[in-house]
């Protein structure tokens, strides 16, 4: 079975990432514009909407391009391990816990805004720890794959100390958040996976 028959979510979710942002990066600026998602204006103007649509959408092309060589190498094999339904509430719940980290720090900005998938795709990138815990994930500059599990732990303290440091064009926020939604998920939704990763994760 190819992984577009047997991940159709993963494969429609991608398709429309690059499409949308392809669009609105060389054909329709006003796209990207519309539907930027702004923490202090989502209730006041009810772009409620956004919450959804900026994930679908890039800043430039090494944006778009780092997300979708994530989303690529993470996504696919989720969805064959959890199914379709559960790849998708997988999906949008790490995409709303992503929206509500930003909007919880930014929510005081009006000049604030974002667009991007990171949110989301982190969380089927720390689901997929926890389904294939003995994976390693190659990490640039490091010549060496890292361990999922090592990598994980890394991974939150680094965003952690970001978010904290309020610099930069990066939602940390939303990286944070993201990643800890997708652990959350599976806690949740399959917490006989959490064991069976945390048993051959400490033996």
């Amino acid at each position: 079975m190819t992984p577009t028959v047997s991940s159709p979510a993963a494969t429609l979710l991608l398709a429309l990432i690059v499409i949308a942002s392809l669009v609105g990066l060389f054909a329709s600026p006003a796209l990207i514009e519309r539907n930027l998602f702004r923490p202090y204006w989502l209730i006041p103007r009810r772009q409620i909407a956004t919450l959804f649509t900026s994930a679908f959408l890039h800043a430039d092309l090494a944006h778009l391009l780092f997300n979708g060589i994530t989303f690529w190498a993470f996504a696919f094999p989720v969805e064959r391990a959890v199914g379709t339904p559960r790849f998708l509430m997988l999906y949008f719940f790490g995409l709303l816990a992503s929206d509500l980290g930003t909007w919880v720090k930014h929510r005081g900005d009006p000049d604030y805004r974002c667009l991007g998938a990171s949110g989301a795709i982190l969380a089927v990138l720390f689901a997929s720890i926890v389904y294939f815990p003995s994976a390693s994930i190659f990490v640039f500059p490091i010549p060496v794959p890292v361990p999922g599990p090592l990598f994980a732990l890394g991974y939150l303290a680094y965003t952690y100390y970001a978010s904290r440091q309020a610099r930069g064009g990066v939602n940390h926020d939303a990286h944070l958040t993201g990643a800890v939604a997708g652990i959350a998920f599976v806690t949740i939704s399959d917490p006989l996976a959490l064991a069976q990763a945390v048993h051959r994760v400490l033996g």
